[in-house]
């Protein structure tokens, strides 16, 4: 099956997702070409350090080393046995009419495709606070990164904010690596975190796992609170102002800030395949349609994070399933996988759960004030992308070009849930009325001598 005349797979994203896709192919006879942004196999979830760390998966990953170890040696034997293609160290910038394009060291290279796996995975769903645009203020993902990759905390003393099982697992690790963190603030209530806990139910230990990390962090972790703004002086952050859950005005000195809610999948690249989308009102964002295999049509596959925030397990089922359903439709024996599939819809349940118990704060956002930057990239505040809806009606793009929301380097990554919800409001619309900003290429910033060098 790997000669030159059989149809070539390329799967994008090496995460659990991309491996299991991989491991797949490969077992079909395929010898499918991996594209990664790392330099070695594992994604954001279990991210590996460089050679030589002296971190061991245990402190790395917690009760998830041992999938770690499996996953990263699987992927590691098949490319070494040279059973697969990995593009390390690579972005697909583009997709257009079955061709990848493919940033990397040595500029952009075209790759052609029969059939496409993406595996994207997701990135930090993060919600404008005033003075978030300081130096000093990050992502829980960056944080985590931080740690994982160079075993480093980001600040000095730090303040987690948030909402979500990030928020905990990340102030657990930093604690557990000697980081002082002063305080790990959540927007959800005690009484919402209650309402999501008959579908938590569906993965009974990874809950219990959960309330652990929570009581690791002990005072220092309080729910249902409010935000007023990060104090910042000519160096960056100083300390995180806010109320707690009876109302009272609190001030924590810091000099850095994490902050996040839960994920925001990441489907530039779904969008220029030409995949469809739906707005899923729970999740509060737009998400790719699929079946339940991960077909989204026109031979392309979507797995993992990306189609539905289901986790590292979910994942990697869904990894298989995609491959499957590519074979299947190759005309090629595929495995059973009935049982994946009722497990998937088991993590469906647990997942919708933690989007009950910890949702996006969209009231928070509703009420920034107008001076709040909402778009770190162009400078946009607030009152910026309300004034836009007023003469836009209320449409993302219209938004987007009348006060550049979204068209900076992170291209609406992480101010494009928060602007919606600002037009939907100035437009007296829903959410998903207003729409989602268009995919434009490239995905990634990419230097103009890469493309000079285009082959």
């Amino acid at each position: 099956m790997s000669d030159a005349s059989s149809p070539l797979v390329v799967i994008v994203g090496a995460g659990p997702a991309g491996i299991r896709a991989a491991a797949t192919l490969v077992e079909a006879g395929f010898h499918p070409v991996v594209i990664d942004e790392g330099h070695r196999a594992g994604g954001q979830i279990y991210r590996r350090p460089p050679t030589g760390f002296l971190r061991t998966p245990e402190q790395l990953y917690g009760s998830e080393a041992a999938k770690a170890r499996a996953l990263h040696a699987l992927f590691d034997r098949l490319a070494a046995d040279g059973r697969l293609t990995l593009c390390a160290g690579s972005s697909v910038i583009a997709v257009q009419e079955g061709r990848l394009h493919v940033l990397g060291e040595g500029g952009v290279q075209v790759i052609g495709y029969d059939r496409l796996i993406l595996a994207t995975g997701a990135s930090d769903r993060v919600a404008p606070v005033s003075g978030w645009q300081s130096a000093g203020v990050y992502s829980l993902g960056a944080a985590q990164i931080a740690l994982k990759a160079q075993g480093v905390a980001l600040g000095r003393r730090i303040v987690l904010i948030g909402s979500g099982p990030l928020l905990t697992l990340v102030g657990a690790q930093l604690l557990k690596a000697g980081a002082d963190v002063a305080a790990v603030l959540d927007t959800s209530r005690w009484h919402q975190q209650m309402r999501g806990g008959w579908q938590l139910a569906a993965r009974p230990i990874v809950a219990l796992r959960g309330l652990a990390l929570r009581a690791r962090l002990g005072g220092r972790y309080h729910a249902g609170v409010a935000f007023e703004r990060i104090e910042v002086d000519g160096q960056g952050v100083t300390a995180m102002r806010w109320r707690d859950a009876g109302g009272r005005a609190r001030l924590t000195p810091c000099d850095m800030i994490g902050m996040g809610w839960h994920l925001r999948a990441e489907t530039h690249l779904a969008d220029l395949a030409g995949c469809s989308f739906t707005y899923d009102e729970q999740w509060r964002q737009w998400l790719p349609k699929t079946d339940e295999m991960g077909r989204a049509g026109n031979g392309v596959y979507l797995a993992g994070d990306g189609v539905r925030l289901l986790g590292a397990d979910g994942a990697e089922i869904a990894g298989r399933l995609a491959a499957a359903a590519c074979l299947a439709d190759l005309g090629l024996p595929a495995p059973s996988l009935r049982a994946d599939l009722r497990k998937l819809a088991r993590l469906e349940r647990f997942a919708r759960g933690l989007a009950c118990a910890f949702p996006w704060p969209a009231a928070m956002v509703q009420a920034l004030p107008d001076d709040a930057i909402v778009c770190r990239c162009e400078n946009v505040t607030a009152g910026d992308v309300r004034q836009s809806a007023g003469f836009g009606g209320g449409e993302a793009n219209r938004v987007k070009s009348l006060s550049r929301v979204g068209m900076g380097r992170c291209q609406g990554r992480y101010c494009q849930l928060a602007a919606v919800e600002l037009a939907a409001v100035q437009a007296g619309c829903t959410p998903a009325a207003v729409g989602r900003f268009r995919g434009q290429a490239p995905v990634r910033p990419a230097p103009i001598d890469a493309f000079l060098r285009e082959g």
